[in-house]
């Protein structure tokens, strides 16, 4: 094992690298997963603005851009769905992952 600082940079405590290192990307896949969730959002809010500006204008030379606003705004609430479910998903995936599996907690008390 190797000696790791974490936290308070004057003690050093000695822990598993492995569990640091898994610690860490459980993290990085926290923080990829909310980052992607606003990117859809920000998609989202992108098509609510251009749908809502389309809906305003009444007629380009003679073509009627209502349908296309509509569209804008259909696909809006779809990229909002979309983006909320896959956060929810994969949440509840890293949630699964960070709980102790019953079966490890058991031969780890056998061996006591």
């Amino acid at each position: 094992m190797r000696r790791v600082k974490l936290h308070n940079p004057f003690k050093t405590r000695i822990i598993d690298e492995k569990l640091v290192r898994e610690h860490l990307a459980l993290e990085r896949t926290k923080l990829a997963n909310e980052r992607t969730l606003l990117s859809y959002i920000r998609a989202s809010i992108y098509l609510l603005i251009s749908g809502l500006a389309l809906l305003q204008i009444k007629e380009y030379q003679g073509i009627s851009l209502m349908w296309v606003g509509y569209l804008s705004l259909l696909i809006c609430v779809l990229f909002l769905i979309v983006g909320f479910s896959r956060y929810i998903a994969l949440e509840r995936k890293l949630n699964k992952l960070l709980q102790p599996d019953e079966d490890t907690n058991e031969n780890q008390e056998n061996h006591r």
